[in-house]
Formats: structure tokens, C-alpha cells, sequence
């Protein structure tokens, strides 16, 4: 007779054998997740199209020719530089694909764009094989592929091209690719990449766009996915009064590039910010001209007005306050929830419960007293490391309740929390006898 075996979900067999459960460690925990992933659209001239891809600070600077099609130096990825001066990861979105492949006689471009023709095929005969030939791929006269083959057939596709097997081999001085174009960047490819980044999780959002219509669109989005779907995040947008917490309306042009590319390096700062710090006071060490023309006056304004300025102390230029673009209170919402030190530790909490309840309590854990109380336990837990690093302070364990909802598969959770943020202001008196 057979033993018996499997696994088991109480202690009821009836055969002798071996059951056995092999199950995961749950990766649900307590502790807070880290900050530092941004998204953005972008204007490029090469590289991924119709899908979001990743970039991190080392495939940038190993990989940027490939993923982008120029140099990690070069002036075109300036604005990278200055996002990544604060982040770890970027889900970016190639907003002028569609266009057309740059091509010649032996090869057609891995993807669209001007940068494609600035590619060419060099072919030379093998000195050692008679009959095959060396073909080069080369862009702006550096080396990035070799194969020695003695028909077209058997060239193997590389990171820049797709070669024509039809084509026939001879020697040739250098054969440019030609007839590459970017796409064209419209409110239907904004929404193409607005489609795509909704199944991400990120910390900010960044969009360069100077058109009114663009940028009205991201506001509604980001209003969208915080209030209706529970995704917490902030979008930088470029001179726009959004009235809004999730939205930081930056102030300053740019000087020597597209006036909105300041957005590069406060999309980073907003992104990568840590919960339990501010952007305050803040020195920019990015690479673009920033105007910092202002008065005290209009500084002033700029903060009453919700907008996200940077402004010159010295030789520095520097933060003036880390703020959103809110500005009118609630009786829900006071004059806290204009700060980003607050948007960054409220966020903090719903994305972590959230990870902590969906990955460990839904669907598994049991309403009842004890599962209350776990989750209980979980969420103070939280709130302690919170304290802990000095984000939230006076907390205490009676601030957090759980008690069962209105059917058997609700909990409520009331929670409270005092926030703190970094120091802004200094008010002394000196009495002088």
C-alpha cells in the first residue's frame, strides 16, 4: 500500500506519510520602504519604444549610448544627470516614438529616431579569410559592433541595427544610414505613457511639457490615482497652479536649455527625498542655468502662491521651501498638508499598510480578535520606526485602534500622528543690560 503524502491544511489524514507544507517567508513586514523611483516622459532620439523601461545610475552611465543613444556625457543628457543626482531608479517612457527608422543598403536602425542617422556601415575585406569581409557598425565614428562573415545571410543583428540579409557584400568606405525621424509628441502619446506607468509604483512624477493642456491632463491623473486608486506619489510640473498637494508647481526657467528642464532635478528631489528630511534650503549642484531673478517680495508671493522656488544665497542657489502647490485649507486639510516633509511621511503610511495589509492580512489572516490585533501590532510597530527617525513624533500605541467594520470582512483602522518637519524659522530675543 501506497503512504500517504502532499501537503495538508489541518492534521486530519488518515494514511501514515510524509505531508509537508513549503511555504514563502512573507515579505510583508513593519519596516518602511525606501524612497528614490521617479517616472517620466520623455522627448528622445533614440532608444525603447511603446513601453516603459527602466534606467538606473549605473545603466546611465554604462549603458546610455545604448538605451539613449548618446554618450553619458553628452550635453542631451544633461537633465538625466541632474534627476539622477538624487534617485536610484527611473521608469521612463519614449513619448516621440512612431517615427521612421534610419536605413541604407546593408541595415536598418534598431529604432527610430535623428540619432539613427548618425549611424553608418563600414566594410572592409578580411586580410586572413578570403572572401569575407569585416562589417563595422559606427556611430559618430566610434566602433560598436565587428563580424567577419562572407555573406550578408549570416549577420547577426546587434544593439543599434538589423541587418539585410539580401544584401550584397562588397567593400565600402562608410555608408551612412539615413531618413530617421522622432516621432510626433501629442496629448495621444502623453495618455499612451500616462496608460502604461499606472501599473508602477513610484515616489514622483516628472513632465517637461510647457503646454497647458499637457500639464491639465497630469493634474487630473495625479488627482485621479491618489484619491480614487490610492497611489501616492507628487507630480513637478512646470509653472502650473494645480491647488493640490500631489502636484509641486516649479517656479524657475531654465536659461540655456528648454525653460521647463529645471524639472529634471526637482522631480529627483521630490522623488528621492527621505521621509524624515526636507528639501529645504537645498543647494542645486545640476549643470543648468537656473533664473533666480527674484525680489524678497516675489519670493514671498511665490510661497503664498503654492510655487516651488529656488533662489540664490551667495554663490549658491538654493530651496526656498520645500512646498506643493496647495494653497487653499480645509477644515480636513490645514496649512500642514502644503509642506512636502508632510505629503512625504502621509504617503509613507498608506503605501506601507497598504504592502503590509494586502501582502499579509488579505485573504489570509482571520477577523477576529487576534488578527485585529496583529494588524494592530503591525501598523504601531510602523508608526515606531517613523518616531524612531524623527518623522512623526508624541506617538504612543493608544493612537491606533482596529476594531471590525460593518460585515465580517471589514477592519477600521483610526490611526493618529503628530508630523515633524525640519526647522524653517527662527524667532529670538535677546535682552541686552
Amino acid at each position: 500500500m501506497a503512504l500517504g503524502g502532499g501537503t495538508f491544511i489541518t492534521q486530519n489524514k488518515v494514511l501514515p506519510g510524509t505531508y509537508i507544507n513549503f511555504i514563502s517567508v512573507n515579505s510583508a513586514s513593519p519596516s518602511l520602504s525606501d524612497r528614490g523611483v521617479v517616472t517620466m516622459p520623455l522627448e528622445l532620439d533614440w532608444g525603447i519604444e511603446d513601453a516603459i523601461f527602466e534606467v538606473t545610475p549605473e545603466s546611465l552611465e554604462k549603458d546610455a549610448v545604448k538605451l539613449l543613444g548618446y554618450e553619458y556625457t553628452h550635453a542631451n543628457l544633461k537633465g538625466l544627470r541632474d534627476l539622477f543626482k538624487n534617485i536610484k531608479l527611473l521608469y521612463a517612457y519614449r513619448l516621440n516614438g512612431g517615427g521612421i527608422k534610419a536605413s541604407n543598403i546593408y541595415a536598418t536602425a534598431k529604432y527610430c529616431g535623428l540619432r539613427g542617422n548618425d549611424l553608418k556601415i563600414v566594410i572592409k575585406s578580411n586580410i586572413d579569410n578570403q572572401g569575407h569581409y569585416d562589417v563595422m557598425t559606427y556611430l559618430d565614428n566610434v566602433l560598436l559592433d565587428t563580424q567577419t562573415v562572407d555573406d550578408a545571410s549570416k549577420l547577426v543583428s546587434n544593439d543599434f541595427v538589423d541587418f539585410k540579409s539580401s544584401a550584397t557584400l562588397q567593400e565600402e568606405a562608410g555608408v551612412a544610414l539615413t531618413g530617421g525621424t522622432n516621432g510626433t509628441v501629442n496629448g495621444a502619446s502623453h495618455q499612451n505613457y500616462l496608460d502604461r506607468v499606472e501599473a508602477y509604483t513610484f515616489n514622483a512624477m516628472g513632465v517637461t511639457s510647457t503646454d497647458d493642456d499637457i500639464k491639465s491632463l497630469y493634474v487630473s491623473f495625479t488627482k485621479r490615482l491618489r484619491e480614487d486608486v490610492g497611489a501616492k506619489f507628487q507630480t513637478v510640473i512646470y509653472n502650473k497652479s494645480a491647488d493640490y498637494l500631489g502636484v509641486v508647481n516649479l517656479k524657475n526657467r531654465v536659461l540655456d536649455a528648454p525653460e521647463s528642464s529645471l524639472v529634471y532635478y526637482v522631480t529627483g528631489l521630490i522623488g528621492g527625498c527621505a521621509v524624515n528630511k526636507s528639501n529645504r534650503n537645498k543647494i542645486y549642484n545640476g549643470e543648468f542655468e537656473v533664473d533666480t531673478n527674484y525680489t524678497q517680495n516675489q519670493l514671498a508671493t511665490c510661497i503664498k502662491s503654492g510655487e516651488f522656488v529656488l533662489h540664490r544665497v551667495g554663490d549658491d542657489i538654493r530651496v526656498l521651501d520645500d512646498i506643493n502647490s496647495m494653497v487653499s485649507i480645509t477644515d480636513e486639510q490645514g496649512d500642514v498638508f502644503k509642506d512636502n516633509q508632510t505629503v512625504r511621511i502621509i504617503d509613507q503610511i498608506a503605501n506601507d499598510i497598504a504592502v503590509i495589509f494586502n501582502t499579509k492580512y488579505l485573504g489570509e489572516i482571520p477577523n477576529d480578535s487576534a488578527g485585529r490585533v496583529s494588524l494592530w501590532s503591525d501598523i504601531v510597530k510602523h508608526h515606531e520606526e517613523l518616531q524612531k527617525i524623527r518623522a512623526i513624533e508624541n506617538f504612543s500605541a493608544e493612537d491606533v485602534t482596529v476594531i471590525q467594520g460593518d460585515t465580517k470582512k471589514a477592519v477600521v483602522v483610526s490611526d493618529a500622528i503628530t508630523v515633524v518637519n525640519t526647522m524653517a524659522k527662527l524667532y529670538m530675543t535677546v535682552k541686552v543690560s
